[in-house]
Formats: C-alpha cells, structure tokens, sequence
C-alpha cells in the first residue's frame, strides 16, 4: 500500500514536499517514483529512485530537472519528492508509484498511490 501526503495549493516559485509512505513490502528492495496527470492530459514520468542495493540511482523527467529532488528513507519506507520553483505548469494529481528494482519512465508499475493533488497558481 502506498499513501501520498505533502499536496496543496502554492505559488509560482514556492516550494512544496511529497511524501509516500509505504506498507506490505521489503521497501529497500523496490524501486520508487512519482508520476502526474494533469486535467486532459496522460499521466507522465516525474522521477524515479532505484532500489537500495543499487546505489540509490535517480532519474527525471526534463521538465523537472534541477527542480524536483526524489529521495527515499529505508527505516521510514517513505519516498519523497522535494518540488522547488514550482511552475503553473506542474499542477497535476502527483502518484506514487513502486516497481521491482528502479521506476523509470517505461517501467511497468506494480503498485500506485491513491494521488495528491498540487496546485499552482500564477
């Protein structure tokens, strides 16, 4: 099970913190990430973590390179997503997501969080 928390309503510019915390699972041993879907629009790759063992590798979306940070903490089962300088353009439902190993873009997820919603005004 995966649960999302940290969405909101904020400013261009400002700065926002997801969590998800996860249950049911060795969480080291999975791959972590997010994904979004905005009104009319497919859902897309954000960023991904890779398991433990694999070094923690990160990748991201070129639209939130530089912005947005993907973390995870073992002892906690939670992944974050750490969004700066948040644009009008990133409001979207934010999902987490887990797959064995890593979470890319084309990696077929396993488990999905029920959303949080990010807003963004101008």
């Amino acid at each position: 099970q995966l649960v999302e928390s940290g969405g909101g309503l904020v400013q261009a510019g400002d700065s926002l913190r997801l969590s998800c915390a996860a249950s049911g699972r060795t969480f080291s041993t999975y791959g972590m990430g997010w994904f979004r879907q905005a009104p009319g629009k497919e859902r897309e790759f954000v960023a991904g973590i890779s398991w433990n063992w694999n070094g923690g590798r990160t990748v991201y979306a070129d639209s939130v390179k530089g912005r947005f940070t993907i973390s995870r903490d073992n002892p906690k089962n939670t992944v974050y997503l750490q969004m700066n300088s948040l644009k009008p353009e990133d409001t979207a439902v934010y999902y987490c997501a887990s797959a064995p190993r890593t979470v890319a873009p084309t990696t077929p997820v396993d488990y999905w969080g029920q959303g949080t919603q990010v807003t963004v005004s101008s």
